[in-house]
């Protein structure tokens, strides 16, 4: 997709759905997995799920611009709706990076409907010190074992790709199946109820526990060198930042809506402000785009600066909620908690010792 047009229409098309059939539900959607999973299904009906997969394997393939407008379109609307698709957006484009081609045919003409849906479970990978999951190359494939700590989507996805430490620190990826299941082998794989989650909680997110579970070479999405998570990490810094920036757009709202209602003009002077200052890191970033446009640290303090903005954002749609953003169904309790999550997820290191940087900053 490569039109200019087709692809500020598919934008302006998940813009209405999310807008008709996710903002009067969004604080259901949250703890409800049932309405989630219809939310899901309507992103599907509408061909969203599969947005970097190229055309020649059934996805939508839009530019970057146009999938980071994206990333801050769906958590202006539902934090929970856009944690749960990225995870699967991020399982088709890793698939489309795989040699194995049986596996590509299997799962990438069906991903962009949701008619195959598949989640993510590595992010084990960054943590130092002895692996929480190992593989051990055997016949015809490798085995794993050990506790992938957190994996969302349960009841949702179908398989889930997992990442797992080899004996050299490579890391090799497989697809696993999303359900308890028991091997002829003698592998098992088992998972946790959902955590109880503070935001986000219909996501499900679990704890799979993997027994001398065999992934065959032909379940095997790819090997990468050692170190290659935290190459990546560095190279995607801005990405998570997307997110972090569609909830200080979702806190704007709130203010806006509340001053439509009470015209104080300290409100529109704090939403004025708040707005101005979004819409210039938004800029920022999408300019930063390119990793080399600019220095990593460079896109690591625009990072910092969207976690920032959509903690203040919340914040901010707290105080003019009153006393009522304390009742938990209503939205500003929700945002609030959702700045939460982008705080963390995806977090480095670097990541938190920037954002704590631009918390202490005079």
């Amino acid at each position: 997709m490569s039109h200019k047009d087709d692809q500020q229409a598919l934008l302006d098309l998940a813009e209405s759905f999310l807008r008709e059939s996710v903002v009067p539900l969004a604080s259901e959607i949250d703890s409800d997995s049932a309405l989630l999973k219809d939310a899901l299904r309507g992103m599907g009906d509408r061909i969203l799920l599969a947005l970097r997969v190229p055309t020649s394997w059934g996805g939508t393939q839009v530019s970057e611009a146009t999938y980071r407008r994206f990333q801050q379109l769906v958590p202006r609307y539902s934090g929970a709706l856009a944690f749960l698709q990225t995870q699967h957006q991020s399982a088709a484009e890793l698939l489309t990076s795989s040699e194995n081609e049986s596996l590509k045919r299997q799962y990438l003409p069906y991903m962009g409907y949701g008619q195959k849906l598949v989640g993510v479970g590595f992010s084990q990978l960054r943590r130092t010190g002895d692996p929480l999951v190992k593989a051990i190359p055997v016949e015809g494939g490798y085995q794993l074992e050990g506790e992938v700590p957190w994996v969302t989507g349960f009841g949702f996805f179908q398989d889930f790709i997992v990442g797992a430490a080899l004996p050299d620190g490579r890391a090799v990826y497989g697809l696993m199946p999303f359900v308890e299941t028991l091997q002829d082998t003698g592998g098992a794989i088992s998972y946790s109820e959902p955590m109880q989650l503070a935001a986000m909680a219909s996501t499900n997110t679990v704890t799979a526990t993997l027994t001398r579970w065999f992934l065959p070479q032909e379940r095997v999405v790819f090997v990468k060198s050692a170190g290659a998570i935290h190459e990546n990490d560095k190279r995607n810094v801005i990405h998570h930042g997307f997110f972090a920036l569609g909830c200080a757009r979702a806190g704007l709202d709130i203010l806006e809506t509340t001053y439509s209602k009470k015209p104080l003009p300290f409100l529109k002077q704090a939403f004025e402000s708040l707005h101005a200052e979004v819409t210039h890191c938004d800029e920022a970033m999408m300019l930063a785009l390119s990793p080399d446009s600019q220095p990593w640290e460079e896109r690591l303090q625009l990072r910092a600066w969207a976690i920032n903005l959509a903690v203040r954002c919340a914040n901010a749609a707290v105080t003019v909620s009153s006393g009522a953003a304390n009742y938990k169904h209503h939205a500003a309790q929700r945002v609030y908690r959702e700045a939460l999550v982008f705080t963390v997820s995806g977090q480095t290191t670097a990541v938190m010792e920037a954002t704590l940087a631009r918390l202490v900053s005079k």
